[in-house]
């Protein structure tokens, strides 16, 4: 019984290599289906018998016989170097990308007939992807500027040089400072910061005004409305296309604010999301109302975002979260939950992203989920209150209420929502 469930294993093991074959040797033939009859080094049945033969490989390895293994994937690698090789001499043209692709569809057939088909079929799929969207990433490639470059490159080193380094405990008074938590704001600010370049560049000033706004409030929705409002200042013309600008950065804040929240404290998420769902609903209704009824929406606003060489943003916040980390232990520690949530209510006055990365590195169960979310509301809704006072005193009064009515009115049906579950 126990050798025919080895044997049964080691079917299901060979055939997940042989579907990665084909899914594979289908993908590179359609990408060659011009060129003449022939000149392939490689297509549908070679790819096939490539995944397959990893597979074989992965099997007599298991049973014993892994030089036999090792032999066959050796002979199967030298031949596909010289076939590419001699591809290359006759054609002129040097790419590795298909012996790359026939070497790891062997190690995916491997990886699939030895115990691992779901790791195997899943590089397998990803691999045809990035085969698959060729155009589009040279595409992608050819529209960076040095900037964005940079700013990848310095965002790989914060993440992943970094990053795995620090140690994931708590050090300090109280152990309050975990250098992994701490550091991972830094990488969140980062990434937020260079999404919001690259999004207001490729799209800012084609798609005008809206799209600026909603990639600016990645960052600072604040920066935002009041960029608007000073345009609105100069161009009472621009009232329409301005109070939409605001609504939409308004709505992408509160979306920011709920995903920060499901990321790093879910158990706030609930109760958070049922004030400030409604609000962020109203936000984006009212943008999409006046964006139908704006007949020009084509001029654009420049908007600032924030220079994503500039680290000072991310390690301010980083700073602040692990002075307030402390702050929020001791108010634990002394006062209990009362303190930890006049300490957190304080925290989110300040700024709302640090308030919610604070939780995440309280002791789990320090505060509840529905006094956590109910401590995030209220500076959320302040928050909306002040821009949109904001908008009046840099817009004036006379066109500037107009472009604040959707921030009051988000902030009126959160404080309905909050009325009902405070008294639910």
């Amino acid at each position: 019984m126990a050798s025919a469930t080895i044997l049964l294993s080691d079917v299901r093991g060979l055939a997940v290599a042989l579907g990665i074959g084909l899914l594979v040797g289908i993908e590179r033939g359609w990408q060659s289906r011009d060129e003449r009859r022939g000149s392939r080094v490689a297509g549908l049945r070679t790819f096939a018998l490539l995944g397959f033969g990893g597979g074989i490989a992965a099997v007599l390895a298991a049973h014993g016989a892994a030089a036999v293994a090792a032999v066959l994937v050796a002979g199967a690698t030298v031949a596909l170097l010289i076939g590419y090789r001699a591809d290359a001499r006759r054609d002129g043209q040097v790419s590795a990308t298909e012996a790359i692709a026939a070497l790891l569809t062997i190690g995916c057939g491997y990886l699939a007939a030895s115990g691992m088909p779901v790791v195997g079929a899943g590089v397998a799929a990803v691999m045809v992807c990035v085969l698959a969207l060729r155009t589009e990433l040279h595409r992608l490639v050819a529209g960076f500027d040095d900037t964005e470059i940079k700013g990848i490159a310095r965002l790989s080193v914060l993440t992943l040089v970094v990053l795995p380094l620090l140690p994931d405990r708590g050090f300090g008074p109280y152990a309050a400072w975990n250098p992994h938590q701490i550091w991972l704001v830094v990488v969140v600010v980062s990434a937020l910061s260079l999404l919001g370049y690259v999004a207001v560049r490729r799209l800012g000033a084609a798609r005008g005004t809206l799209a600026a706004a909603a990639a600016g409030a990645t960052v600072s929705s604040t920066a935002v409305t009041a960029a608007l409002a000073r345009q609105l200042a100069g161009d009472a013309g621009s009232g329409a296309l301005v109070t939409a600008g605001i609504a939409v950065a308004s709505a992408v804040m509160l979306a920011r604010t709920l995903i920060m929240t499901a990321l790093f404290a879910p158990f706030a998420l609930l109760s958070l999301a049922t004030v400030i769902g409604p609000a962020m609903l109203v936000s984006a209704g009212w943008a999409f109302v006046v964006i139908r009824r704006c007949e020009a929406p084509g001029e654009a606003v420049a908007l600032p975002v924030g220079n994503p060489f500039d680290l000072r943003p991310a390690l301010i916040l980083a700073g602040l979260v692990a002075a307030l980390a402390l702050v929020s232990r001791a108010a634990l520690a002394r006062f209990g939950d009362a303190g930890l949530a006049v300490a957190l209510a304080i925290t989110g006055a300040m700024d709302v992203d640090s308030a919610i990365l604070t939780m995440h590195g309280l002791p789990a169960g320090s505060v509840g989920g529905r006094l956590a979310g109910l401590i995030l509301v209220g500076p959320i809704l302040a928050n909306t209150l002040v821009k949109a006072g904001l908008t009046v005193s840099i817009g004036g009064w006379r066109h500037g209420w107009r472009a604040a009515l959707p921030l009051v009115a988000s902030a009126a049906v959160g404080l309905a929502a909050l009325a009902l579950l405070w008294f639910a």
